[in-house]
C-alpha cells in the first residue's frame, strides 16, 4: 500500500517501512544540535528551530491581526522558537487570499508595530529571548480572492491548475502590472520594518505569484521565456526591497524549488525530467540571489497546498489520496533542499516539512543539519497543534509525542473556509466551534473546498 496511516510504534519500526520503500532518512541520535545557536544577520538566535508560514485566516477586514491573530503568535513566542516566519501578509488589497488574510499598509502600521511589540515581549518574558520575526511579503496571483469570491490573477494558462481554479485569457496580469508590482514589494519592505519586523520574506513559493512566474515558460514578454524573464520579477523585487536593509533588518525569501508539475508547467523541472525533479534552475537562483542580491539566510520549500498538497505536506487524511507513500514526499523535501544547500555551503538554508513524521521530527531535523541538509528547521502544522514544541526539544531535548500534530488536515479546512484557523483535535475548545461552521457550509457549497 503506497498511502498508509502514520502507525509507527517505534523509530526502529519506522526506519524498516522506509527501508522497504529504499529511503534513508537524516535520523539523528539526539537533538542537541537544534538547541546550538546561530547567526542571522547580527543577530544571534538561541536555537535552530522555527515556525513556518501557515495562515490563520483570522484577519480584521482591514487587513490588521485580531484577537485570534495575537493569540496564535504570541503562544508561538513563549512556545520558544527562536524563528517566526509569518504567515503571507498580502502587499495589495487585489492580491488578498480572502478577506481575512493580513494585509499590512500605512493605514494599519501601527496596529503592526503593537503587534510584533507584544509577540517579542511575549517571548522575552518566557524564554528571555525575543524570537526573530519575519514578515511574508506576498501576492496570491492565481488564488487572489479578495471578497471571498475567486479572482484569480494568473502569468500564465495552466491546464492542470484550471481544473482547481477556473481562469481565462482575461485573468492574465500584464507586464506593466507586474512592473509596477516590484516596487510594491520595495514598500512592503519600508513598511514591515517601521512595522517591527527583522526581516522581510519576498515569498515565491506554493503557486502563488512570483512562484508562477518562475515557471512561466509559455509566457511572452519580459516576465516569460528565458530563465533570466522568469526570474526578473523575484529578482527586481528583492533588488526593491533591499533598499531598506540595515543591521537591523535583513531581505530574504521563502523559494519553492520544485512545483511537481511536468515542463513547461512547473519550476525545478526540464523538458525531458518529467516529475523527477531536476534542480538545476533553482541552484542557479539561489546562487545568483546569494552572489549578486546579498541574500544570505533562505528557506526552502516545494508544491503546491492548492493542487499537490502531499508534496508540500505529506498527509494521512486529505482532499485526494496521492499515489506515493507520504515518507517518499519528505523525501524529496529534504534531499532536494540538501542539494541546493550543498551548491551554498556559506548560505544559512532552513528546510520545511518536517510534521508528518511527528514524535520523530526532532530527531529527523537534527539529523538533518547534522548531515549538512540545512542549518534550522520550520515547523508548519506542528506549531498549530503543539506551540511549546521547541522548548520541549531544547528543554527535555524530545518533543511531546502526546501533543503532536496528526496530519488530520482540519487546520487546513479552516484556512479555505475563512475561519480562524487552528488544531481541532489538541485545542478543540477554541476551535471544534468553527470546524463544525465549516463541515455545515460544505454540506450546502461542497464545490467551495474541491482546491
Amino acid at each position: 500500500m503506497l498511502h498508509e496511516k502514520f502507525h509507527y510504534k517505534s523509530l526502529e519500526e519506522l526506519v524498516d517501512r522506509a527501508d522497504e520503500l529504499g529511503i534513508k532518512f537524516p535520523f539523528a541520535e539526539q537533538t542537541n544540535i537544534l538547541a546550538t545557536s546561530i547567526n542571522i544577520g547580527n543577530k544571534v538566535l538561541p536555537n535552530r528551530l522555527g515556525i513556518a508560514p501557515m495562515e490563520g485566516a483570522d484577519s480584521l477586514p482591514d487587513g490588521s491581526p485580531s484577537e485570534y491573530t495575537l493569540r496564535r503568535y504570541k503562544n508561538e513566542a513563549i512556545g520558544g522558537s527562536a524563528m517566526i516566519w509569518f504567515e503571507a501578509i498580502s502587499i495589495v488589497e487585489e492580491g488578498r487570499s480572502s478577506k481575512t488574510q493580513l494585509l499590512l499598509t500605512e493605514d494599519n502600521l501601527e496596529k503592526y508595530k503593537e503587534f510584533t511589540s507584544a509577540i517579542k515581549e511575549a517571548g522575552k518574558i518566557a524564554n528571555g529571548f525575543e524570537p526573530y520575526l519575519i514578515m511574508q511579503a506576498n501576492h496570491s496571483g492565481r488564488y487572489s480572492n479578495p471578497d471571498n469570491k475567486p479572482a484569480p490573477m494568473i502569468a500564465y494558462r495552466h491546464p492542470e491548475l484550471e481544473q482547481f481554479r477556473a481562469a481565462d485569457d482575461s485573468c492574465i496580469v500584464s507586464d506593466d502590472y507586474l512592473k509596477d508590482l516590484e516596487e510594491k514589494f520595495g514598500e512592503a519592505a519600508r513598511l514591515a520594518k517601521a512595522a517591527g519586523f527583522d526581516a522581510v520574506d519576498i515569498k515565491s513559493c506554493h503557486g502563488y505569484l512570483l512562484a508562477e512566474i518562475s515557471s512561466a515558460y509559455t509566457r511572452e514578454g519580459l516576465y516569460g521565456g528565458s530563465y533570466e524573464n522568469r526570474t526578473r520579477l523575484l529578482k527586481n523585487a528583492i533588488a526593491a526591497a533591499k533598499v531598506y536593509e540595515d543591521d537591523n533588518f535583513m531581505v530574504t525569501s521563502r523559494l519553492g524549488i520544485y512545483d511537481g508539475y511536468e515542463y513547461p508547467y512547473g519550476f525545478g523541472v526540464n523538458e525531458t525530467s518529467g516529475l523527477t525533479p531536476d534542480f538545476t534552475e533553482p541552484n542557479r537562483l539561489v546562487k545568483e540571489l546569494r552572489d549578486k542580491y546579498g541574500l544570505t539566510m533562505m528557506n526552502l520549500t516545494m508544491g503546491n497546498p492548492y493542487a499537490t498538497t502531499h508534496i508540500t505536506r505529506p498527509y494521512d487524511a486529505g482532499k485526494y489520496l496521492p499515489e506515493e507513500h507520504p515518507f517518499v514526499g519528505i523525501n524529496r523535501m529534504i534531499q532536494g533542499i540538501g542539494e541546493v544547500k550543498k551548491a551554498v555551503s556559506d548560505m544559512i538554508i532552513y528546510a520545511s516539512a518536517p510534521t508528518y513524521l511527528r514524535q520523530y521530527s526532532d530527531l529527523y531535523s537534527a539529523g538533518a543539519v547534522e548531515q549538512g541538509l540545512c542549518d534550522g528547521m520550520l515547523f508548519g502544522r506542528m506549531a498549530f497543534a503543539d506551540p511549546d514544541f521547541a522548548n520541549e526539544i531544547v528543554k527535555s531535548g524530545r518533543i511531546n509525542p502526546k501533543r503532536v500534530c496528526m496530519t488530520c488536515g482540519k487546520c487546513g479546512d479552516l484556512i479555505r473556509a475563512h475561519k480562524p484557523t487552528g488544531c481541532v483535535i489538541r485545542d478543540p475548545e477554541t476551535f471544534m466551534g468553527f470546524y463544525k461552521e465549516f463541515m455545515e457550509i460544505k454540506k450546502t457549497q461542497p464545490s467551495n473546498f474541491r482546491g
